[in-house]
């Protein structure tokens, strides 16, 4: 027969055995007793957790990420597109996180797709596409003051994706299309512009050395006669042709 303070001793030995609990280094505990919320949390590493006096929520501290579901937005100038995001936070304050609000990763969640619709309905399309990093930072500012109360540190929202329908997209192809056709008019008449600018400057140095206009003739002669051309053109000076006239 095993005596009855061997049988608490061993008791006490399986109780204390069972109360001892080991936290990772990225989790800490939040310990409620008797239903009252302790001051800090505990962890990292063995801690007691005195059942069923004791009860224990474990926290990770490690950084989460989740995908934002893709939101119907209109924009500012009145355009549809479906806008995903990805989300990074972390909890800073594992007591707020449990006893703040009931799922502080879905309050997150729905936090981030209703801030995502708000601030995108009020950006035009252009500045969409082209200021991502600026809508970026203001999405990151609204959402980590919502999620404080709730001891949650958002570090980061990336807009990903911008679906256009296909008529914007269209539109848009054209719109590319048009002003590189007047880049490339721009170009063109500048181009013009600058050789009828260097003819004139050709013209005044012929004007003050009238033999350069004669060796013109003689470069032009060697030019067509490297092509193998069977007909020959010989440019004549007017001043020759002038006495003939005359007569």
């Amino acid at each position: 027969m095993v005596s009855f303070p061997v049988l608490i001793l061993g008791f006490v030995l399986v109780y204390l055995l069972s109360s001892i609990k080991i936290l990772k280094e990225y989790e800490r505990g939040v310990i409620f007793r008797i239903g009252r919320l302790l001051s800090k949390p505990k962890g990292p590493g063995i801690i007691f957790v005195f059942a069923p006096i004791d009860k224990m929520v474990r926290v990770s501290l490690r950084v989460m990420v989740f995908d934002v579901p893709p939101q119907d937005i209109i924009t500012k100038d009145n355009v549809s597109v479906k806008v995903n995001a990805v989300t990074y936070f972390r909890v800073v304050d594992p007591n707020r996180a449990v006893v703040a609000v009931e799922d502080f990763f879905y309050a997150t969640s729905q936090m981030a797709q209703t801030t995502l619709r708000s601030v995108l309905g009020q950006v035009e399309l252009d500045e969409l596409l082209a200021d991502r990093e600026k809508i970026n930072h203001k999405l990151q500012e609204i959402l980590d003051k919502q999620t404080d109360p709730w001891g949650i540190k958002v570090s980061n929202i990336e807009v990903k994706h911008v679906d256009l329908p296909q008529e914007m997209q269209r539109a848009m192809a054209k719109q590319a299309e048009a002003e590189r056709e007047r880049r490339s008019k721009v170009i063109r008449a500048e181009g013009e512009f600058q050789a009828a600018a260097r003819l004139v400057d050709s013209a005044k140095l012929m004007e003050v050395h009238p033999i350069s206009l004669q060796l013109r003739y003689l470069q032009t002669l060697v030019e067509v006669a490297s092509e193998h051309n069977s007909t020959t053109l010989f440019p004549v000076p007017i001043d020759i042709l002038k006495p003939f006239l005359q007569k």
